[in-house]
Order: C-alpha cells, then sequence, then structure tokens
C-alpha cells in the first residue's frame, strides 16, 4: 500500500530534524576544533600549550633541554621544533606532543619555518654557517646552504620560498624551494633580527640591531625605502644584557595590515598601521617581550615574555592585555594552532 506524506508533515519533519541537530538530540558528536598556542621555554625543557578558548595552560610537553624554534604548517597535524642542546630537529604530534621523529644537525639550531604545505622544513645552524632544507614528511637533509651567522627562517605563507636573516652579513637571504638555492641575497642596512614579509613577498620588515624601530625593505630591488623609528627609549637604557636588542618579534596580522613588534627594553608592543604608516599608542605587557602570534580566530595577540616567564594575550581590536598567562622558564618562541579535540 502507497503511503503519502502531506506537504504540512514534511514541514514538520525538516523542523524535528533542525532542531535536533540545534541540541545534539540523538545525534552523534563528532570531535570539535580547539585553539591553542604552543611556547618554547628556552631555559627548559619544555612546550607550555595554552588553551585560547579558556585563556589557561592546557598541557606540558617535555621535549629536551633548551628548546628555541617552533613552527607548524597549515594542515596544524604536527609541529616542528629546534632543540639547541640536542642540537636536533624535532616533529612532534601536534594533539599530544608525542615526539614523532628526530634529525640530528651539525649545530645549534635556532627559529624553524616550515611550508604551508609541509613539505620543506629550514632550519638555521647558528654555529655552523649554514641553513639545512629538510624533507617534512621523511625528516630528511635535503640541502645545506652556507650563511654567516644565521639565526631565523621564516615562511611568508607559500610554499615556493623561505627567508633566513644572516647576522654576520647583515642581510637575509631568499631560498628557492623550487632549485633549493638562493635567488636573492638583500643587504638591510644592519645585523638583521627578525623578520617579517608580506603574502606578495613585495616587501622585507626587518628589526635591526640596536635600532628602536624596523626598516622597510622593497625585495625587487633589494634596497631599503623606508625607517619607522618607535619613540625613543629612556636615558641611559643599556642594551648590552640584551644582546643589543630593542626590537624583536615582528609579525604582520593575517590580513596584513598590521605589524606588530615588541619592545623589549620598554615591556610593550608597539602596531604599525600599513596602509596609513601610523605608530599606534604602546601596549603593555610583561618584562622583555620576544615573539608575537596571532590567534587561529584572529581575535588575539598573543606575546612571549622572557624576563616575567609568561605569556601576554592581548585583545586585537581594543589592543590591550586582556590576559597573563604564566608558563616555564623563559620563554621565546610561540605558535598559534586549531587543532581537533575531543
Amino acid at each position: 500500500m502507497e503511503t503519502r506524506i502531506d506537504r504540512r508533515q514534511v514541514l514538520q519533519m525538516l523542523v524535528m530534524g533542525a532542531a535536533a541537530a540545534g541540541l545534539g538530540l540523538g545525534l552523534p558528536q563528532g570531535p570539535r576544533r580547539h585553539s591553542w598556542l604552543l611556547v618554547t621555554n628556552s631555559e627548559g625543557d619544555d612546550i607550555n600549550v595554552i588553551d585560547l578558548d579558556r585563556l589557561a595552560v592546557a598541557g606540558d610537553w617535555k621535549v629536551g633541554e633548551h628548546p628555541h624554534g617552533i613552527a607548524v604548517p597549515e594542515n596544524s597535524r604536527v609541529a616542528y621544533a629546534t632543540i639547541e642542546t640536542e642540537k636536533a630537529l624535532k616533529s612532534l604530534d601536534a594533539a599530544s606532543g608525542k615526539v614523532l621523529s628526530t634529525l640530528s644537525l651539525q649545530g645549534r639550531p635556532n627559529q624553524c619555518a616550515v611550508t604551508p604545505n609541509g613539505k620543506f622544513v629550514a632550519v638555521p645552524i647558528r654555529d655552523g654557517d649554514s641553513v639545512v632544507i629538510v624533507d617534512g614528511e621523511s625528516m630528511k637533509i635535503l640541502k645545506t646552504l652556507p650563511v654567516r651567522m644565521p639565526h631565523n627562517c621564516l615562511n611568508a605563507g607559500n610554499n615556493e620560498h623561505m627567508f633566513v636573516t644572516s647576522l654576520g652579513g647583515n642581510q637575509v637571504n631568499m631560498i628557492d624551494l623550487k632549485t633549493l638555492e638562493y635567488i636573492a641575497e638583500i643587504t638591510v642596512g644592519g645585523v638583521p633580527r627578525p623578520i617579517a614579509v608580506d603574502r606578495e613577498e613585495k616587501t622585507l620588515y626587518v628589526a635591526l640591531s640596536g635600532f628602536h624601530g624596523f626598516v622597510m625593505v622593497d625585495i625587487s630591488s633589494r634596497k631599503v625605502v623606508h625607517r619607522v623609528e618607535f619613540p625613543p627609549l629612556p636615558p641611559n637604557t643599556d642594551l648590552r644584557p640584551l644582546l643589543n636588542t630593542a626590537t624583536h618579534g615582528l609579525m604582520l596580522t593575517p590580513d596584513g595590515k598590521e605589524l606588530w613588534a615588541a619592545s623589549v627594553p620598554t615591556q610593550s608592543v608597539y602596531v604599525y598601521d600599513v596602509p596609513s604608516g601610523k605608530v599606534a599608542p604602546a601596549i603593555t605587557v610583561g618584562q622583555l617581550p620576544n615573539w608575537i602570534a596571532f590567534s587561529p580566530d584572529k581575535r588575539y595577540g598573543c606575546v612571549t615574555n622572557t624576563g616575567s616567564n609568561d605569556c601576554s594575550i592581548v585583545d586585537r581590536q581594543n589592543k590591550k592585555e586582556v590576559a597573563r598567562i604564566k608558563v616555564g622558564k623563559a620563554p621565546k618562541r610561540l605558535v598559534a594552532l586549531s587543532v581537533l579535540g575531543a
């Protein structure tokens, strides 16, 4: 016998189904995503996990003495960390912190970078005058390139290029990942500290030793085109204990409209508006701010404070600190990611 369902019954079934979906009635609940911040404690042996939904520490991963750099590809399934004491690059399960693989290196690695697809990891060997390009899956070295006193590697959000700073050469080198060779050696007018690069790879932003601010370099012409100086440091500020570092932790916001920079001796972060070229008033954070990352939902700017052993969480819209979370000893590098959880 044929059963007919009239229009009113169909509508009732759709409404009930939508209500059940909204309430989760009788339907299995899949894992949801969590916003995490991974913080390397440079004078400890661990990486702290901060839950950015609860603004609280959610984990402590033991990875080896003196972790330095950390990087995560776009899929957020694995994290790469450099361990100075072990002279190693380690791949970690990004959800649990379990060490998946360890690659021994020929010297002390600093800040690493990874391509969005996870295919290449670049690792500067500070005392080895070289940068190594590593296969992110097999964890094998593909190429070693010479560079004087490298410190930081950076990926600008594409799978074609990497950048590495040369403290000894006063320049930033650009690596072509197709040929695994340098395609540019860019003089920056001083000793480069942290750098940032826009997504179009047109402009290079560089913090320089001894300079309270940063310079902007046109990548195509290889020339410094602008210097942005922050307010003068207090009289008699001694930068020697800070390794002559006044500005650190440059980071562009995901939309590329703001450049955030840590003013190490003043316990503050300055925000440079890229379209207008103006610097906003300082944001107070903890002692000796070091590195900056933005939460996956783009709501927060997160700052490690090496001198006070904590991490400042700053509301991006209001430009005010909303939380300061204790972590391990001398936190430096950090990265934000979204992971699947229960």
